[in-house]
């Protein structure tokens, strides 16, 4: 059996066991069954980040986060991502930006999201995320199934290549998360009073309309629903010719 597959079976076997765990619980399993500094979250500092991240600081809030700073987000997620920090009293908060030199060969005048969004999201989102996860084994994000798609049946564990992958929010829904936010008393990203329900980069993320799903306004009109951090073991320079 590869190593890949013995992880398949680890993560079946987790996801089997805590398939009615909490948020906490799934974050405790995670610190427990990855070695000591190997395991890491990753934030947007988006319109829902503030539960999860309010999850982490109650267990452990020198966990490091990993943010990617694409160079091309709204200055309100920037503002909210230093408020949160300070409101949760995060310590280890890593954020990653793209290489120099791969924008100005790829994308010199910043607008190749106009032309080949998948390349974008490779260059500012995918591949710093896939070179810093080379010194983890394990990582945390904030997926949830009530967004649909192809998030509609994402499991609490999952393989993802070499690492295991923990969602503690998957089963959360929407007036769940907004109970968190209620009782908690935790900060709303700006943007959200003013249409936003979830946020990325600023050239495209539009409103959403009432009525439509929480990600409709990410890569509006365009065939797709995630920047491809997501896509289990993708390998660091695939798929946009770095």
């Amino acid at each position: 059996m590869s190593v890949i597959e013995t992880l398949g079976s680890r993560a079946a076997h987790l996801n089997t066991t805590l398939e009615s765990a909490s948020p906490v619980e799934v974050i405790e399993t995670a610190i427990r069954m990855v070695p000591a500094g190997r395991l890491a979250i990753v934030s947007s500092f988006g319109t829902e980040s503030a539960v999860l991240l309010k999850y982490v600081s109650d267990v452990d809030p020198g966990l490091p986060v990993l943010f990617l700073d694409t160079g091309m987000l709204f200055e309100e997620t920037l503002d909210y991502r230093d408020r949160l920090v300070d409101f949760l009293g995060l310590t280890d908060v890593r954020s990653l930006k793209p290489q120099i030199d791969l924008v100005e060969r790829r994308d010199p005048d910043r607008d190749l999201w106009l032309s080949d969004t998948d390349s974008c999201c490779h260059i500012r989102k995918v591949r710093p995320l896939s070179d810093a996860l080379g010194a983890f084994d394990g990582w945390v994000n904030g997926r949830k199934r009530f967004h649909g798609d192809a998030r509609a049946s994402i499991p609490h564990v999952e393989a993802d290549g070499r690492l295991l992958k923990f969602n503690p929010l998957a089963a959360l829904s929407r007036k769940d998360m907004d109970t968190v936010f209620e009782t908690e008393g935790l900060p709303r990203h700006p943007l959200e009073k003013l249409g936003f329900s979830s946020v990325g980069c600023m050239p495209c993320t539009s409103r959403t309309l009432e009525g439509e799903a929480p990600r409709a306004g990410r890569w509006r009109n365009q065939n797709r629903s995630e920047c491809g951090i997501h896509r289990i073991g993708l390998p660091a320079g695939a798929g946009c010719g770095c």
